[in-house]
């Protein structure tokens, strides 16, 4: 993979860096965001988190694929201006492990102290509310069952077939 920077430009007034560049990959496939990532943070001597990429676009019948990123001087910046769907898509401020983390050593020190996790609070809740519906289900299905034999009753009265 030969990675090569055609434009890049300074944009003071969003504090960031927008590069335009051009991957040659003769042989594999469209290389994947992170690759692309953080050769241009080698290249331009930045750190890898500061880096976002729009778009990598590759050209049709050609092993080259031609591409958009931009560099902010923070993560500030980039979180303040970037759509939140360029964020996912870049793995931008990977945060969210750390608190998952956090949450399963919580549900570990609570099965062991014995108290209910909010899972398992969440299950018998669910399981409850399903039992009533079985309920209002079977008390419909009784009623319509006790409605057709009084109209059977009737019908038989009057002595319509």
């Amino acid at each position: 993979m030969e990675l090569e920077i055609i434009e890049k430009r300074e944009n003071p007034l969003l504090n960031r860096t927008e590069v335009k560049f051009r991957v040659k990959h003769q042989g594999e496939k469209t290389p994947e965001r992170e690759l692309v990532k953080s050769d241009l943070a080698e290249m331009l001597k930045v750190n890898k988190s500061l880096v976002i990429i729009d778009y990598i676009r590759p050209s049709f019948g050609m092993a080259i694929s031609s591409g958009y990123a931009k560099i902010y001087k923070s993560i500030e910046d980039a979180k303040k201006i970037e759509p939140s769907y360029i964020l996912k898509r870049n793995k931008f401020g990977e945060v969210k492990e750390e608190k998952t983390e956090e949450v399963k050593e919580e549900t570990k020190e609570e099965k062991e102290s014995g108290q209910e996790t909010t899972e398992e609070k969440e299950e018998k809740e669910v399981q409850k509310e399903g039992k009533e519906e079985e309920k209002k289900t079977e008390t419909t299905e009784g009623k319509t069952e006790e409605t057709k034999e009084e109209e059977m009753k009737e019908e038989e009265k009057s002595g319509n077939p």
